[in-house]
């Protein structure tokens, strides 16, 4: 295997600082929910370590998630791009193209067997032979499993490769198939959304080369750092869904109030991802911080299971038996009686003082 300079051997060669890389490496363990004496072992791992070989493929996708890639912040894409790993082959932001580009990926194959990681943008369409989406002359289907088959493990990025998405709505006539129900024999990181976050993706690039092991996955395949908390669980609307406080139509007084966005069909209780405590745009928004319900789109289905605005039933968040409507009922209950109470003490001491002024 040819032998690989590692991240640290190549940013010194760009003229960076001791004292910016160790800035880098305390941002990226604060990027992945480490706290900061992990930062130490980042930069030794990144001072000896090899950048790791990535292949980088295309099924059916928008490239939404390369998109939203390219925009992380900590570590800059850049970064992780050009010192990190080193990208062998992605058609969409590769020089290369037609048999240069796939030589490229052929080459890589051949020199890091086993070595390797294959993220996938995008799923396969198993309908027709695979016919329906082609790469290179031929099926996707069939660079996927020729791609993997010596990789050491697969990243699905975002819920199109996750769990199919879109493309595989019912009634999928391509037979869009999520990635791991083709590639069955390799380690199958799942990282879903429409798009993932970015700093989720580097984040898990980053902890793989920092430990050199896949990171903890829950029961889904998804990293745990990532996707062990509901949004609903960290949202800064919480306090409102517990005091009964929803948006019951669009820019009513509760909706400029902030208040819960429950009612109007946010799937924030039933979601697990990181929206509500990394956010988007370098940690500056996230859908519900925009007045946007979460529509759920790292969760398996989400594209079949009805409107973005038809509100989740039967969410019990208050006890046995009280649900998001009997609370509010009974916080607009309590409120009615203390403005009816008010008004009856003002009137009792406009009656006093009537008095008084009298006598």
């Amino acid at each position: 295997m040819a032998a690989l300079e590692t991240f640290y051997d190549v940013i010194r060669r760009q003229g960076i600082s001791r004292r910016s890389f160790l800035k880098f490496c305390s941002l990226a363990a604060a990027s992945m929910g480490l706290p900061p004496a992990m930062a130490g072992r980042i930069a030794h791992a990144m001072e000896t370590k090899p950048r790791i070989p990535v292949l980088w493929v295309h099924g059916l996708e928008c490239t939404c998630c390369s998109e939203s890639f390219i925009r992380s912040a900590h570590p800059l894409a850049k970064d992780v791009i050009l010192s990190m790993i080193s990208l062998d082959y992605d058609p969409v932001i590769m020089a290369a193209a037609g048999d240069q580009a796939e030589a490229a990926l052929e080459d890589t194959i051949q020199r890091y067997k086993g070595n390797y990681i294959l993220a996938v943008e995008g799923n396969p369409p198993l309908n027709e032979d695979g016919m329906f989406c082609i790469v290179g002359g031929k099926p996707f289907t069939e660079q996927l499993k020729h791609a993997a088959k010596d990789a050491m493990a697969v990243i699905s990025w975002g819920s199109c490769a996750s769990w199919g998405c879109v493309q595989a709505a019912h009634p999928n006539p391509t037979q869009a198939t999520p990635v791991h129900k083709v590639i069955t024999d390799k380690p199958v990181i799942k990282v879903p959304g429409c798009p993932p976050i970015a700093e989720v993706m580097t984040g898990v690039v980053t902890y793989m080369l920092t430990f050199g092991r896949l990171p903890e996955l829950d029961r889904q395949g998804r990293p745990k750092m990532f996707y062990s908390q509901r949004i609903h669980d960290k949202c800064y609307r919480r306090p409102h869904f517990d005091a009964g406080q929803f948006v019951e139509e669009w820019d009513d007084e509760g909706a400029r109030k902030g208040y819960c966005l429950y009612k109007m069909g946010c799937k924030g209780p039933t979601t697990y991802n990181a929206c509500s405590t990394t956010r988007w745009n370098e940690g500056v928004s996230f859908p519900i911080q925009s007045g946007h319900g979460c529509i759920g789109c790292s969760e398996d289905g989400f594209w079949d299971k009805g409107s973005f605005y038809e509100r989740l039933t039967d969410i019990k968040q208050f006890g046995i038996e009280a649900n998001a409507d009997k609370i509010g009922m009974t916080a607009a209950g309590v409120a009615g009686a203390a403005i009816a109470t008010h008004a009856a003490l003002s009137a009792v001491k406009r009656a006093r003082a009537g008095k008084g002024e009298n006598q």
